[in-house]
This record gives C-alpha cells, sequence and structure tokens, in this order.
C-alpha cells in the first residue's frame, strides 16, 4: 500500500476505501519494543532450583538480600542450604525496611564490597529488590543512588541477579526499576535500567503461604491495582494489556480466595503469577494517578503504599472514566473475569468494575476513607502538589494536574459503601 495525496492506495494506484481507524496511526495504540530480559521460573518448590540457577550464571559469593520476617519463616536459611549445597558462598544482608532509603542501600553495599560478591539473590517482598538494585547499581556502576534517578544511567553492566517474591504484589521481580527513597528528603526515586532486571524470577507459591493476613491483603490490593492502572495508561499497547487483562483475570477472583483461606496454595500460585504479570505490564506501559496519589500518602502518613494505592483506585477509574478511550479499556478489563461484558454498553461495565473493586478493597479490609488513616484536610493542597509532580502521574490516561489530585483526594474523603 502507499499513501498518495492523502489517499490510501494499492500497488496499482487505486484508491483503497478505508475504515476512519485505519486512516492513521494516530488511532492505533503505542508502538512497542518488547526485550524480555527476565527469564521465569514458576511452580511449587521451585526455589529449590535457586543453586542450579545461580550456577548457570556463574555464582561464586552470593548475596541475599532479605528482611527480618523472611529470617524469621525461615525462607533465608533454607535459601542459604540450597545455595551453600550447590558450592556458592553466601553472605547474608536481612536488613532491608520497608520503603528503603539510600541508607538502606548504602548498608547493603557496604556487606557486599566486604564479602566480593559476584551475584546478588532478593529473598522477599518490592523492597528487598529495590534494595538489591539499589546496590547493585552502586557497586557495580559507582556513586549514589541519585546518579540513578530517572532511566539508563548507568555505563557499566551490572551483577547477575536472580528474584524470588515472597509476596504476590509489587511484580518488581519482572521490572527494571529500583524504588528508592532519598534518606534525608524522603523523596521517593525511581530508578530505571534494563541491567537492573532480574536475569531470573523463581516464583514459588509455597513462599508467599508464610505471609501475614494483612502483608496478603496489601500487596494484593497492589497487584490489583496494577491491572487496572497498566490497562489504561498513555503507554498501553497489545502487549501490555494482554499482561494486564490475564493479571486481572488471575488476581481479582483469587484474592479473596487467599484472604478466607490462607493455605489455598493454588490460589497462592495465580496471585503470584498475576503479580508477575502485571509487573511485566507495568515494565511495558507505566502507572498512572492511582500510584502518584499514593505516594505523598506513604510518605506524610506513613499509610502502607498497597493500602494507600487502594484507597485512591476507584475515584481515579471515576475521574479516568470521563475519557472516552479509558472508557472502553476499563469496560474491556472488566471482561477479562467477566464482572461486565462490553457488549452491554460501557458506562454499566465501568460501574460494575468500580463496584468489584470496591469489594474487593472491603474484603482485604482496606480503610475507605481518608479520615479513617488520619489524614488531614489541610494536607490536601500540598499532598496534590507532590502527586502531581510524580513520574506516574505523566502516564494517566487523562492528563491530571494539583487541582485535580485536590478533587481525588477530597473525594477519598467521602467513606464508600460496601461496594455491592
Amino acid at each position: 500500500m502507499s499513501k498518495v495525496s492523502g489517499k490510501i492506495r494499492d500497488r496499482a494506484g487505486r484508491e483503497v476505501q478505508t475504515r476512519p481507524q485505519d486512516a492513521g496511526a494516530a488511532s492505533l495504540l503505542p508502538l512497542f519494543d518488547y526485550q524480555p530480559r527476565t527469564r521465569i521460573v514458576f511452580g511449587l518448590n521451585s526455589v529449590a532450583r535457586v543453586g542450579e540457577l545461580a550456577r548457570e550464571l556463574g555464582a561464586k559469593i552470593v548475596l541475599v538480600v532479605t528482611d527480618p520476617g523472611i529470617v524469621t519463616a525461615g525462607h533465608v536459611d533454607r535459601v542459604e542450604h540450597i545455595l551453600q549445597s550447590c558450592g556458592h558462598g553466601v553472605v547474608v544482608f536481612a536488613e532491608v525496611h520497608e520503603n528503603p532509603t539510600t541508607r538502606d542501600v548504602e548498608k547493603c553495599l557496604e556487606v557486599a564490597k566486604a564479602a566480593g560478591i559476584d551475584t546478588i539473590v532478593a529473598l522477599g517482598g518490592g523492597s528487598s529488590m529495590d534494595t538489591a538494585k539499589g546496590c547493585n547499581f552502586l557497586l557495580t556502576n559507582g556513586g549514589r543512588v541519585q546518579d540513578y534517578w530517572g532511566v539508563g544511567k548507568t555505563s557499566m553492566p551490572m551483577l547477575p541477579f536472580i528474584a524470588i517474591p515472597t509476596t504476590a504484589g509489587t511484580g518488581s521481580e519482572c521490572q527494571s526499576a529500583a524504588l528508592i527513597a532519598d534518606e534525608q528528603t524522603h523523596q521517593k526515586m525511581a530508578c530505571l535500567d534494563p541491567r537492573a532486571a532480574a536475569r531470573i524470577a523463581v516464583l514459588d507459591p509455597t513462599l508467599t503461604v508464610s505471609q501475614p493476613p494483612l502483608v496478603t491483603a496489601h500487596t494484593g490490593v497492589d497487584a490489583i491495582a496494577h491491572a487496572v492502572e497498566t490497562a489504561v495508561t498513555k503507554r498501553r499497547n497489545n502487549l501490555s494489556l494482554m499482561f494486564s487483562h490475564e493479571s486481572f483475570k488471575l488476581t481479582a477472583p483469587n484474592l479473596p480466595r487467599v484472604l478466607g483461606n490462607p493455605k489455598d496454595i493454588e490460589a497462592r500460585g495465580r496471585m503470584l503469577l498475576g503479580a508477575a504479570f502485571a509487573g511485566t505490564a507495568i515494565e511495558n506501559s507505566m502507572l498512572g494517578a492511582a500510584h502518584a496519589a499514593a505516594n505523598p500518602l506513604t510518605a506524610h502518613y506513613g499509610i502502607v503504599h498497597g493500602e494507600a494505592v487502594g484507597i485512591m483506585l476507584p475515584h481515579v477509574v471515576r475521574f479516568n472514566a470521563r475519557d472516552a478511550a479509558a472508557r472502553r479499556a476499563y469496560a474491556e478489563l472488566a471482561s477479562a473475569p467477566e464482572i461486565a461484558c462490553v457488549s452491554d454498553g460501557l458506562d454499566s461495565a465501568v460501574e460494575a468494575l468500580i463496584a468489584r473493586l470496591e469489594s474487593l478493597l472491603n474484603t482485604a479490609q482496606i480503610a475507605r476513607s481518608l479520615a479513617d488513616r488520619n489524614v488531614k484536610h489541610a494536607k490536601i493542597k500540598i499532598m496534590a502538589e507532590e502527586a502531581a509532580k510524580q513520574w506516574t502521574a505523566s502516564f494517566n490516561p487523562r492528563s491530571v494536574v494539583a487541582k485535580d489530585f485536590e478533587d481525588l483526594y477530597a473525594a477519598a474523603f467521602e467513606p464508600r459503601g460496601d461496594g455491592e
């Protein structure tokens, strides 16, 4: 086909009738360049393969980055034993904190340097993975974490990295970003670089059974929010939508199952896989206003990330659904787990999606009003200004400025019903 004088013609020069959506690239979803960087190993007791997988990467001395809770659960001893039985030297850094800061990364770096490690294993939730990635940046490329704030700031290869999630939430095991807060300013820095991605992600549902109920709830809501936000961002594309929809099909029905029966290993597996797929969607389409609004809530009031995102998510969906393309995208997402059917009308499908989200939030015992978390109305303006500056806000399907975030926060002070 060739385009001549604004018309579409075939090779013989004949004018071809086109549908409006075929008339130009502007109507298509964005182009994408998919370069899968992470091998995914999924299955019951798949963690038993970590030693052989590390050997495949040429490991000799492995740094295990984790947190005290994972030590208490016994997972660290198990992973350490598996690695040692395959001939690897092992050193453990078990001082990861939730929402890690530059100081956490620096302490991890000290351990890594002293041991002369050549491979990193992150065992835990997103905080362990962020700390491991941050350490990897500094160990291989030098400088400070602040030097890698942004995209593609490394100049040297990074050490092989294996991610083993023990929560079904962040999807960090399938992302090339590290989220680290500045110790002094508390500004959360997104450091994205293809080299930071895990070479291998080991998804073993048995490791998630030890999660406390609140952690299961908060991380599960985070995974669902990832599926919902990635499905409508400006950067969404055919590939990312495949992962967003499959993630939502896996997580939306199974979060209530794992909350009702924490030992339901099948539901645990579906949540873990769904979280990883959502992480892959983020890697290819980014996030939106719900995450931008959540970060100031965590920074000012210490609200756990999953809960902060959950509180804001229904309000952001309502805000975005005023855009025709986003409304259709939400309706199509709702069709994935058969919450609604697009053919019954976009508006009713979006309302059904919101109702299901609110029901899930209630099941997870997420606060339904900012007042329930002692947020003050007086803080709305400064939080809105901070939210508007968050990187994820730029990918929201509707343009969202500080005044919009003020309205979203104000709406989140109104208590919601039961989602029915």
